[in-house]
């Protein structure tokens, strides 16, 4: 006979969950801000619904509460890429949305970015404990590879143009964007953050981009 669940266990459930998800989403935003060395338990602790004992329950400590963060970034970013395959574009179409795609999801998850560039400060040290990172990163080059494809039999794009080269060209203009803000419009004097220069900007990543792989 299956064992049903009772009204206060599937609550409890449940309050669990959005605990462990209200932890998520402060020490996002404190590893995002102070990288993995900089941030605290405690701080963490103080922010959420939870008590340090529990972070330790759920997560392990801070390096398991560091990976948890990672985690979830990456996975957001590759389903971002997965939930939208645009195999009924055309293939010139198809490129241009995956680039302001992209470019939208860097400015919209600006913690991202900075979480990114404190992993690479300590070169990648738990980046390897994600489960299944190197399938989701396939699949989004392998979904670009598709694209190109396309493109070249249909005569829109170049034959040589490798897909991971083109997957690392577009996250680089568009990752740019973000973690050089502050500096870039300080030095040259030019605003980075506004809507004009967001839209501006974008459409010039996607022309750069656009271009570079056409025949």
């Amino acid at each position: 006979m299956a064992r049903t669940t009772s009204p206060e266990g599937a609550s409890r459930a449940t309050d669990a969950e959005e605990t462990r998800l209200n932890i998520l989403d402060v020490a996002t935003a404190e590893f995002a801000d102070k990288g993995l060395s900089g941030a605290r338990i405690d701080e963490i602790a103080e922010r959420t619904n939870a008590s340090k004992r529990m972070i330790y329950y759920y997560f392990g400590g801070k390096e398991g509460l560091y990976r948890a963060v990672l985690e979830r970034a990456y996975t957001a970013v590759r389903e971002m890429d997965a939930d939208n395959l645009r195999d009924h574009l055309e293939p010139d179409a198809a490129l241009r949305d995956v680039v302001g795609a992209t470019f939208d999801y860097h400015n919209q998850h600006p913690e991202f970015v900075r979480l990114v560039m404190n992993e690479n400060i300590l070169r990648g040290a738990h980046v390897g404990e994600i489960p299944g990172i190197r399938e989701r990163n396939r699949k989004v080059v392998e979904h670009l590879r598709g694209i190109l494809a396309r493109g070249v039999n249909n005569g829109q794009f170049r034959e040589d143009i490798d897909p991971v080269e083109l997957h690392m060209t577009i996250s680089a203009l568009c990752f740019y964007n973000v973690s050089n803000r502050y500096t870039f419009s300080y030095g040259f004097e030019r605003d980075m953050s506004s809507p004009k220069a967001l839209a501006r900007r974008r459409m010039s990543v996607i022309d750069v981009i656009d271009s570079w792989c056409r025949r």
